[in-house]
C-alpha cells in the first residue's frame, strides 16, 4: 500500500509542477518530487523479492525495468503530441505535459491501491493454503520469510554495511548508473545528429522499445542458468564498443547505431545487481530492505556528476571517455566481488566450524547454513 500512496503523491506533485513561476520554485518542487520518488523503486524491488524465488525474481525485475523503458519510449512520443496543445486555454505545452502525465499517474496509483496485494505473510487475497505456500517458498530457500523475524530496521541497516560485499555492489551500481546517465541525455545525443526537435523526440523511441525484449531475454537466461557474472561482463564489453564509435567517427548511421544500443547496455547490469542483492543478502529481511535502499540511493548519486559530462557534440569526448573508464572499473570490481563470493562458498563447503563461523559473521544466518544455502550466480 505504501508504494501506491507514494505513486499518488508523486503524481500530484508532478502535476503541480505546471504551476511553478520561478527557478527557485522549480528546484524546490523537484527536490520534494525526488524524495517521494525515492520510495518507489527500492520498495518495488523489495516487494518482488518477498514473493518470488531465485529462479523467478530476475524476470519480474526485468518486467519492472521494461515498464520503465516503455514509459521512456512513449514519453518522447507523448511529449511530441502534448506539445501540440501549446497555447490551448492559455496553457503552455510544457505545463500540459506535467498536468496530463501527473493526473494519469494519480489515477493509476489509486487503481493499484485497490488491487495490489501486501506481503505473503499478511496478504488478504490469499487462502490459508496459498498463504502457507507463499511463505514456505521463501523460507525453504533462505531460512526465513517476511513477518517471521523481529530484527529492527536500524539493526538491519547496520548489518547491511558491516561487510565488504554490499559496499562493492553499491560501488558497482554507482559505476553502472553513471553509464546509465546516458538515458537522461538521450534527446541531447539524438539532437546532435541535427534533426528537428520533433524528429529527435521520435528517434528516442526505438532504443527503448528494443530494450524490452533484451532485458527479458537476459533475465530469462539468468534465472534459468542461475548466473549473472558472465552476462554482466558481456554487457560491459558491448558498452565499451559502443562508446568507441561516437568518439572515433562522425558518420550519422554509426552514431545512431551506437545511440540505439547504449541506453540499455548499462541498465542490464543494474537489473542483475538488484537481483544479486535481494538473493545474496536475503536475511535478515531488514538487512535486505536496507541494502536495496542503499544501493538505489547511493548509486543514484553518480547521476549528479555525470550530468556535467555531456558537452562538445558530436563526439562527446568527456562523456564517452569517462563512461568507458567506469565500465572498465566496473568489470574489475565485479570480478573482485566474485572472488570474495567463491571464497565464502569454499568456507561453507569445507565443513570446518571455524570457517563456517567466519561466513556467519559476514551475514549468513545459521538457518541458511542448515538449509545448505550457497552464494550463487557468480
Amino acid at each position: 500500500m505504501y508504494i501506491c500512496v507514494a505513486v499518488i503523491i508523486w503524481g500530484s506533485i508532478s502535476a503541480a509542477t505546471s504551476a511553478v513561476k520561478s527557478y527557485g520554485q522549480l528546484l524546490a518542487i523537484r527536490a520534494i518530487l525526488g524524495m517521494i520518488e525515492a520510495v518507489f523503486f527500492p520498495g518495488a524491488i523489495y516487494f518482488l523479492s518477498a514473493w518470488y524465488t531465485k529462479r523467478e525474481l530476475g524476470k519480474r525485475i526485468a518486467g519492472l525495468y521494461i515498464a520503465q523503458r516503455v514509459g521512456n519510449a512513449f514519453g518522447g512520443l507523448f511529449a511530441a503530441a502534448i506539445f501540440q496543445l501549446n497555447g490551448t486555454h492559455g496553457i503552455a505545452g510544457w505545463q500540459w505535459l506535467f498536468v496530463i502525465e501527473g493526473s494519469a499517474t494519480v489515477g493509476i496509483g489509486t487503481v493499484c491501491a485497490c488491487i495490489m496485494p501486501e506481503f505473503p505473510h499478511n496478504s488478504r487475497i490469499l487462502s490459508q493454503v496459498e498463504h502457507d505456500l507463499a511463505v514456505w517458498r521463501n523460507e525453504s530457500e533462505a531460512g526465513a520469510a517476511e513477518g517471521t523475524e523481529r530484527e529492527s530496521t536500524l539493526r538491519g541497516f547496520g548489518k547491511a554495511l558491516s561487510g565488504p560485499k554490499l559496499l562493492l555492489l553499491i560501488f558497482c551500481n554507482m559505476l553502472s548508473q553513471a553509464q546509465g546517465s546516458i538515458a537522461n541525455y538521450f534527446p541531447t545525443l539524438v539532437a546532435s545528429l541535427h534533426y528537428s526537435s520533433t524528429v529527435s523526440l521520435l528517434l528516442t523511441a526505438p532504443p527503448y522499445i528494443l530494450a524490452g525484449p533484451v532485458y527479458y531475454g537476459i533475465m530469462f537466461y539468468s534465472d534459468r542458468r542461475n548466473t549473472v557474472y558472465p552476462i554482466i561482463l558481456a554487457y560491459i564489453s558491448i558498452a565499451i564498443s559502443m562508446y568507441i564509435i561516437p568518439i572515433a567517427t562522425t558518420n550519422i548511421s554509426a552514431h545512431y547505431f551506437s545511440i540505439i544500443i547504449l541506453p540499455f547496455t548499462p541498465v542490464g547490469p543494474q537489473i542483475l545487481l538488484y537481483k544479486t542483492i535481494n538473493l545474496r543478502l536475503a536475511r535478515p529481511v531488514s538487512k535486505r530492505a536496507a541494502a536495496s535502499a542503499l544501493v538505489n540511493a547511493i548509486g543514484g548519486t553518480s547521476n549528479i556528476w555525470a550530468s556535467y559530462l555531456y558537452y562538445a557534440p558530436p563526439h562527446f569526448y568527456a562523456a564517452f571517455g569517462t563512461l568507458m573508464g567506469c565500465a572498465l572499473l566496473f568489470a574489475a570490481t565485479i570480478t573482485f566481488c566474485r572472488w570474495l563470493i567463491l571464497r565464502e562458498n569454499k568456507r561453507l563447503d569445507s565443513g570446518d566450524p571455524e570457517q563456517i563461523a567466519k561466513v556467519i559473521k559476514g551475514g549468513v544466518t545459521e538457518e541458511m547454513v542448515y538449509l545448505n544455502w550457497r552464494y550463487g550466480m557468480y
